[in-house]
This record gives structure tokens, sequence and C-alpha cells, in this order.
């Protein structure tokens, strides 16, 4: 678990679990973005990872088993519900997201902590605005849990 106190806020984030998007956050083009793995093995001791993925490009199934975390197939034609749905049943209070697309809106806007990437395929303008935190790529996201101190920083009242 990462806990994190931001001034201003009633209570202290407890995060026991990350919800990532696959393509255009974790993935361009269907190929994981260089320093991820890396990033991931840091966060698996101290948070359950899920990929939630409608699976544009086919390598969800793949890319889960290389870094080793939980892969979940979202329906493509509802993903933003299913995201919400399996967010929900964790349940969102202890939850961080990260996407970048208008099937990830939903979930980012219930998580706890919501961060929004804008990496080579750029994000939906509804996401952007449902974060809590938008950065320049999934490494400065990641980076924001590692250091937790960061997220104080942006989000400190």
């Amino acid at each position: 678990m990462i806990e994190v106190s931001v001034p201003g806020r009633q209570s202290t984030l407890q995060l026991k679990n990350l919800l990532l998007d696959l393509n255009g956050t974790l993935a361009v083009d269907g190929k994981l973005i260089n320093g991820v793995k890396e990033k991931i093995e840091l966060l698996k001791d101290t948070l359950q990872i899920y990929i939630l993925t409608a699976d544009t490009y086919g390598a969800g199934r793949e890319i889960a088993k290389e870094l080793e975390v939980n892969w979940v197939m979202v329906d493509p034609e509802d993903g933003a519900q299913h995201k919400l749905g399996i967010l929900n049943s964790m349940p969102a209070h202890n939850c961080v997201a990260i996407g970048n697309g208008y099937n990830d809106r939903l979930m980012l806007s219930r998580a706890a902590l919501s961060i929004v990437v804008i990496e080579a395929e750029g994000c939906s303008m509804q996401a952007l605005q449902a974060a809590d935190i938008a950065v320049h790529s999934i490494n400065d996201a990641l980076n924001l849990l590692i250091n937790p101190l960061r997220v104080i920083a942006t989000l400190r009242a």
C-alpha cells in the first residue's frame, strides 16, 4: 500500500490497487514503452497491478505476462462502463488509475487518485478533465507513485 497525505484534503490516500490502461498509456502501437517494466517492478511490492484493455493491437496478454501483472480484457463496445465496474469492485477509494482514452474517463473520475498521460497517441479531453494530475509520459506517472512526495507537491491545497 502507498499512503499519501495531501495537505488540504480530508483524508489520507491509501492506495492498494493500480489500474492501468494499455494502448496510449503503457504502450504505443501495441509496444511497451521503454522504462515501464523497471518501474512496474518497483511498484509490485506495494500495489496490486491490473492492465485493463480493449486490446486494440492484440498485445495485452503478452505485455501483462511480461510485466507479471493482472490482465483484464474489457468490452470494446462499452469499455468505459466495464473499467468503472472493475474499479468499483475494489473499491475505488483504494485505487489509483492511469489512462489516456475516452474509455478511461469514468475510471479516472472515480479513482482515489487519477493520472492522465499524454503520450504519442495523445489523450481524450474528457479523460484530461477527469484526472487529478496530467503528465507527459507513463514513466512520469509511475514516478509519481514511486516518489509520492511529488503527488503532494502537485495536489496540495
